[in-house]
């Protein structure tokens, strides 16, 4: 359900509340902490900037610092920045078109209360949770 796309930013954000002490963490570190190519870290890192989660700043001294605390994160904006919609059928997706069957669906029931608690469950988990504790 959630790709390594996904998965690894959270990682990435993880290791950002866990290193950044005030200052850019640089992505090589990252990656090899992770041990993930830095290449695949940067297609992801553009992502949390484009989505305002992160910030980078390059030459000497450059890296990536969290825009906010890490308690002020929820997993479910991470993760739905990352891999869009997280609807369990085609018809709950934003924008999808209407389903024929929407009115007689004896199905959409289930898929709305599982869609309900995985966007429940995310979005009550704070970045700051997952943050081991020294």
């Amino acid at each position: 359900m959630i790709s390594t796309k996904g998965r690894y930013a959270l990682r990435v954000m993880i290791d950002l509340a866990e290193n950044e002490k005030g200052q850019p963490v640089p992505l090589k570190d990252i990656a090899e902490r992770q041990g993930i190519s830095k290449k695949y870290l940067e297609i992801i890192v553009k992502e949390l900037v484009e989505g305002k989660l992160v910030k980078g700043s390059s030459g000497k001294g450059g890296g990536y610092v969290l825009l906010r605390k890490p308690e002020e994160y929820s997993i479910g904006e991470i993760v739905e920045r990352m891999e869009g919609t997280l609807a369990p059928v085609a018809c709950l997706q934003k924008d999808a078109e209407e389903c024929p069957r929407y009115a007689s669906c004896v199905t959409l029931p289930l898929w709305q209360e599982l869609d309900q608690l995985v966007h429940d469950f995310l979005y009550r988990k704070k970045l700051s949770e997952l943050v081991p504790k020294a």
